[in-house]
């Protein structure tokens, strides 16, 4: 399932190779070069993950992990920590500190892969791993995978997340704000118009099964899921 992870790493080759290794296994991308500007960066966007170097420059992958962690805002995004320490005392302590996952440099692009796999699966919101059907829509929580008219569909992990809401909802108008707190959570920082742009993208992983018009955007109310529904 595609993601948007935050790569923070301040070597540019590594920076790159993550990037081009991240946007080919179809996850969303954006990086940084210091805990600072991450930090910065949250203030505007959710990432679903991130991928922390530990030997930053200024603030340290760790340190900036333990800030991570002591916000209650924050807390709850998952974190895979990068390092050249391979010792194990220092694998405990970057999982200690609250890293997810821990992964030593050099390591292997397919593993690093398959580990934010299981990350996000682990931290899923979803509690019940039920499939989930409605009309021609398959959703399995389980594998992740979503499927309309029977053709598999490219979806990211926030339109995964809030898919799941809307369809084990259906017919129930829900506004922005309570799109949030359902959706993104109580960790959420910014504006509750980037429902509308999840709300865009979703529309749009469903158009080539022509199931977009199920949203139903409820002037002045928040937006709805419905089998016969129109936009």
């Amino acid at each position: 399932m595609a993601a948007q992870i935050l790569v923070v790493e301040d070597e540019p080759a590594i920076q790159d190779l993550l990037r081009a290794n991240l946007l080919r296994a179809g996850h969303e991308v954006r990086c940084a070069d210091a805990a600072e500007r991450a930090r910065e960066m949250f203030t505007q966007w959710q990432p679903d993950l991130v991928l922390l170097d530990w030997g930053l420059p200024g603030m340290s992958g760790v340190d900036f992990l333990r800030l991570l962690r002591g916000d209650p805002k924050l807390r709850d995004v998952p974190v895979i920590l990068l390092s050249a320490r391979s010792e194990e005392r220092d694998k405990i302590a970057g999982l200690e500190v609250g890293a997810d996952d821990y992964i030593t440099k050099p390591f292997s692009t397919r593993e690093l892969i398959a580990r934010i796999g299981v990350v996000l699966r682990r931290r899923a919101p979803q509690v019940n791993a039920e499939v989930v059907r409605l009309g021609s829509i398959v959703l399995d929580p389980a594998a992740m995978t979503v499927s309309a008219a029977g053709m598999p569909l490219n979806i990211g992990g926030t339109e995964f997340r809030l898919l799941h809401f809307l369809i084990t909802h259906a017919d129930r108008v829900y506004s922005r704000s309570q799109l949030l707190d359902h959706v993104w959570g109580s960790h959420y920082v910014g504006d509750d118009r980037t429902v509308d742009v999840h709300i865009s993208r979703l529309r749009n992983a469903l158009l080539p099964a022509g199931m977009d018009r199920m949203i139903r955007t409820i002037r002045g109310s928040g937006y709805s899921f419905n089998v016969n529904g129109t936009v």
